[in-house]
């Protein structure tokens, strides 16, 4: 360790010995996030990928260069076979059952309205309703009435196009959130990658996902939170991207003396500002998308505005920076909440296109006429303020009690799962083979054993971040924070556990970060490794078995009642 009396200089650009490269590439490699110190400041700034081992190549006596561009192409080829491997799930038998399945009784007819309105209409009585679309998929029961609807409709075009593409069916209505929940497989691998530095640990977080139940069953629904998943996730991976870019402008723009190192002494704080973020627009883009599904999206609007400030001023106090706030308040803060905050509000309001342009919307002609102290802002703005508001009042004022509401406390270690669908085929039908009545049932229910490990892994992130300041860390939580504490404000409200997949890719993200933990340090002797490589993979095969158990009660596969009451392990999941 270098003194604490030494001078800066020195602990900025240290040049004293390492371990030879190839040796902490190669644990690099292994462990995933962690290796040699970084003692420079454009190194702590820009953290790099470790390079791809060819040392196994070697070994097997192929071209290092061909075995370094293989293993450079599986930082695609993993994550995409992760993500074939997840839409195969998603998409298998995704017209089945042939029924409205929960919620979707709302959300795919109001799809439906969208796209042949521009705004929400009105559907007969759902006994009467469901089953004429269901039967003649070609007559649809829509009437150009408006209807009050609870949430914003950018959600509802996604499905909406799904229908458009496959009609009013259930393969049609579920089309698009398989693609979403396929894609955020995908994405999670890949921003995995970025997090970790490490293709493996962003394959393995993406892995988890592709086997988690509750994510697989919002896939195969058309309801509305995975699509506040995906552009969430979307999101994050952008701000992400975001910070490694404004990290690097900074280290490109730090004085540098005569002999090449950074002159920490000629470092003020006052460097220039890291100019336009595209990244960062994209990620006010994606947030403003999230909110104009459903509103809980806004709430990680806000986390993540605080969290990417944050990032701004450690990379304002890496650079040497005597006071990083105030740098960053005078350098970063204006375009963050422009890029951020001002771009997701335009979204917002583009979402809503289809409402502004209809004559009949619920609402759409409320302020026509009327004068007032807001006269001042036009007519079609304040008419929606108007409706939104009676949302918001219908929204927290929602008390029905329902038989699968649950309380947030029980969502993390699965206390109330939801039952989106259940049906008991008689003996010889609808694949029946029993001698007793069978089950057919959706239980939008996260994979058990992946989700108590996740409790445990957060509780090993908040150490890290708490004291060991592991950034990373810090911004899974920030997003699982962002995705689960608010629901506690609403104890009150009939709310259900299945909005707990807005969250899932940070829990994944989080079990993926505590199994690189139990592999071991960069410096830990072979058993130590071995130990470790056993436990992590030994509880991934039991996630993974567990999810294969549980596969026929989240595709709503035909099985003997004894079998799904044996999969029932809690008696709050009846």
């Amino acid at each position: 360790m270098t003194s604490s009396s030494a001078p800066r200089s020195q602990v900025l650009d240290s040049t004293r010995p390492t371990a030879a490269p190839g040796d902490w590439k190669d644990r690099l490699r292994l462990f995933g996030h962690a290796g040699r110190p970084r003692t420079g400041v454009r190194e702590r700034l820009v953290p790099p990928f470790p390079e791809p081992s060819t040392r196994l190549w070697e070994r097997a006596r192929l071209d290092p260069a061909l075995a370094f561009r293989v293993a450079k192409a599986m930082d695609w080829l993993g994550p995409i076979l992760v993500a074939l491997s997840a839409g195969a799930i998603r998409f298998w038998r995704l017209g089945q059952p042939r029924d409205l399945v929960f919620d979707e009784t709302y959300y795919a007819k109001d799809a439906w309205a969208l796209l042949r309105l521009g705004y929400e209409g009105t559907w007969p009585d759902r006994k009467i309703a469901d089953p004429q679309i269901l039967a003649h998929p070609r007559v649809i029961p829509l009437s150009d009435t408006a209807a009050f609807v609870a949430h914003p409709p950018t959600g509802k075009w996604v499905i909406g196009l799904g229908e458009w593409m496959f009609g009013l069916t259930p393969f049609g209505w579920r089309f698009m959130t398989a693609v979403l929940g396929t894609l955020s497989v995908l994405m999670l691998c890949r921003t995995g990658r970025r997090l970790f530095r490490s293709t493996a640990l962003g394959c393995l977080a993406g892995a988890l996902m592709a086997v988690d139940g509750l994510h697989v069953v919002m896939s195969r629904s058309a309801l509305l939170d995975l699509v506040v998943m995906f552009f969430v996730l979307a999101a994050f991976g952008c701000l992400l991207l975001d910070r490694d870019h404004a990290r690097a402008r900074l280290a490109a723009a730090l004085p540098v003396g005569e002999d090449g190192h950074v002159r920490p002494d000629r470092v003020t704080g006052d460097l220039a500002g890291t100019g336009v973020r595209p990244w960062r627009l994209a990620a006010g883009l994606f947030l403003g998308l999230a909110a104009s599904t459903k509103w809980n999206g806004l709430y990680f609007l806000a986390f993540f505005v605080v969290l990417t400030l944050l990032w701004d001023v450690g990379s304002r106090r890496v650079t040497g920076a005597g006071r990083p706030y105030r740098a960053v308040l005078r350098k970063d803060l204006g375009w963050s909440l422009l890029s951020v905050v001002l771009v997701a509000v335009v979204t917002y309001l583009v979402t809503w296109t289809g409402w502004f342009l209809s004559d009949n919307g619920y609402g759409r002609h409320w302020a026509d006429g009327r004068g007032g102290t807001w006269s001042w802002i036009p007519a079609p703005l304040r008419s929606l303020w108007h409706y939104e508001y009676g949302v918001y009042q219908f929204n927290v004022g929602l008390h029905t009690p329902h038989k699968y509401e649950s309380n947030p406390w029980s969502w993390l270690i699965l206390g109330r799962p939801v039952l989106f669908h259940y049906e008991s085929p008689k003996p010889g039908r609808d694949g029946c083979h029993a001698t007793a009545d069978c089950s057919q049932a959706i239980l939008a229910l996260g994979t058990p054993l992946l989700w108590w490990s996740a409790c445990c892994a957060l509780v090993y992130l908040l150490y890290r971040w708490a004291l060991r300041r592991d950034w990373r860390a810090g911004a899974v939580l920030c997003a699982v924070a962002a995705g689960y504490l608010p629901w506690f404000l609403y104890q009150d409200r009939t709310i259900f556990s299945f909005y707990a997949v807005a969250f899932v890719p940070y829990l994944c993200l989080a079990v993926a970060m505590m199994l690189g933990a139990l592999l071991g340090p960069p410096g830990a002797d072979g058993r130590r490794r071995t130990r470790g490589a056993v436990a992590a993979g030994v509880l991934v095969l039991l996630i993974a078995w567990n999810f294969i158990y549980f596969f026929p009660v989240y595709t709503g596969q035909t099985i003997p009642y004894a079998d799904w009451r044996a999969r029932m392990w809690l008696d709050t999941w009846i």
